[in-house]
């Protein structure tokens, strides 16, 4: 048995964190999660669990009947993608800056302008590809904004194939054989977070209405048949649908950047993931038909490809799901993080991030220390941590990183 029992819970708790800290924090918001009488079964805890909003990120929630939107979030869909191309290390130029600087011309990252008009980190005129993914897209949107207005006031079209700041990134690494991969980490950008604000709102005034008390109000919880379940389902599966979009069309620019800085076409082989780690599904465990929502966990059913990314300058992993029922066949989403954004710039320079990142071509200034490697914890203790929910296919190691 791989897991730990977490003692003092007022619900069954199973964690996979053998080898790797735990902060006290984020157990105390575990047991709180745990004791909610809609909890089918127990509460899985993956190894790169850390302190959230009103729940840890890598947690996996199974309910009956309900659904915790502050537990889903605001990064509604957050998840990443890889693609496996044709090239080795020997078709890369000795410098990758200009590989760096085309991938970053070609997707908006980042936020400046206050999110205004001028915000680079979204698309002032948008191009003819994401203005056509976007009429996808676009018809079950307007349907969900003419029951949720406040849903229509933020930044959708503009956002779709845009990065955003924080751990959103866009890599191109190599693997065990040297094989060039391009990997990115994205989700659904402003208009997911309008959508889960919102909700998380509504959830909240549901608690008041109904004189609800809860041990934390961030988990407020819509019940199946109430007024705003449905609506809530309905968008967040909207949501999830435009984040995958998101990354692919990133995908599909930052292959064409990479493309053009080597001057020749860019093939792929015939390894492409792409997951969510931050989202709901209605799914059978244990006999039974439960909502499970992922905060920081990717599914890892037996024989499923996921990727589990590491900090900048470690290594990441595309892994083999097992299966394992347990944890209702999860696995971590990453690394997780070992400190806070604000204990990190307390603790490290941008000398100390230099160092970190020796050898990858990335920012090295202030602005990125909060997402320096030293400030998540040790990917491989993360991945023997759960041996028994996956398996490594392939490591990477990136060369290139772009940050917002």
């Amino acid at each position: 048995m791989s897991y730990q029992v977490l003692e003092d819970s007022p619900g069954l708790v199973k964690m996979w964190t053998d080898g790797v800290r735990v902060e006290d924090g984020a157990k105390e918001q575990i047991r709180r999660l745990s004791g909610l009488p809609f909890i089918h079964r127990h509460v899985a805890v993956m190894p790169d669990v850390h302190l959230g909003r009103g729940c840890s990120v890598g947690t996996v929630i199974p309910t009956h009947k309900a659904v915790i939107p502050a537990a889903v979030g605001v990064d509604l869909g957050c998840g990443m993608m890889a693609v496996q191309t044709d090239l080795t290390s020997d078709d890369l130029p000795d410098n990758l800056k200009a590989v760096r600087s085309l991938i970053e011309r070609d997707v908006p990252h980042g936020r400046t302008d206050g999110g205004g008009r001028n915000d680079r980190g979204a698309w002032g005129q948008i191009p003819s590809d994401v203005a056509a993914a976007w009429k996808g897209l676009e018809g079950h949107f307007k349907r969900i904004c003419d029951r949720h207005p406040k849903i229509a006031k933020s930044n959708n079209a503009r956002h779709l194939c845009s990065l955003g700041g924080g751990n959103h990134f866009i890599e191109v690494c190599l693997d065990e054989t040297d094989r060039v991969w391009v990997m990115l980490h994205s989700g659904s950008r402003g208009v997911g977070n309008r959508i889960g604000s919102h909700f998380i709102g509504l959830a909240k005034r549901e608690m008041e209405r109904w004189h609800i008390h809860l041990p934390d109000a961030d988990l407020a919880y819509l019940p199946e048949g109430s007024e705003h379940f449905g609506d809530y389902v309905e968008a967040v599966g909207w949501a999830q649908r435009f984040a995958r979009v998101n990354r692919e069309l990133m995908m599909a620019r930052s292959l064409a950047a990479l493309s053009q800085a080597l001057g020749r076409p860019v093939g792929t082989g015939e390894t492409a993931v792409n997951c969510h780690h931050n989202y709901i599904e209605k799914e059978r465990h244990w006999g039974e038909d439960v909502w499970v929502t992922r905060k920081g966990a990717v599914r890892a059913g037996e024989g499923e490809l996921g990727i589990i990314p590491g900090a900048m300058g470690q290594a990441s992993f595309i892994v083999r799901g097992k299966g394992n029922r347990e944890s209702f066949c999860s696995c971590s989403h990453g690394a997780g993080r070992l400190m806070s954004r604000t204990e990190a710039r307390k603790r490290f320079t941008v000398e100390d991030h230099e160092h970190f990142t020796k050898g990858l071509e990335c920012r090295k200034d202030e602005d990125v220390i909060d997402e320096t490697p030293r400030a998540y914890k040790d990917v491989h203790a993360v991945m023997a941590a759960q041996s028994d929910l996956v398996e490594p296919v392939h490591q990477l190691r990136a060369v290139v990183c772009v940050k917002g």
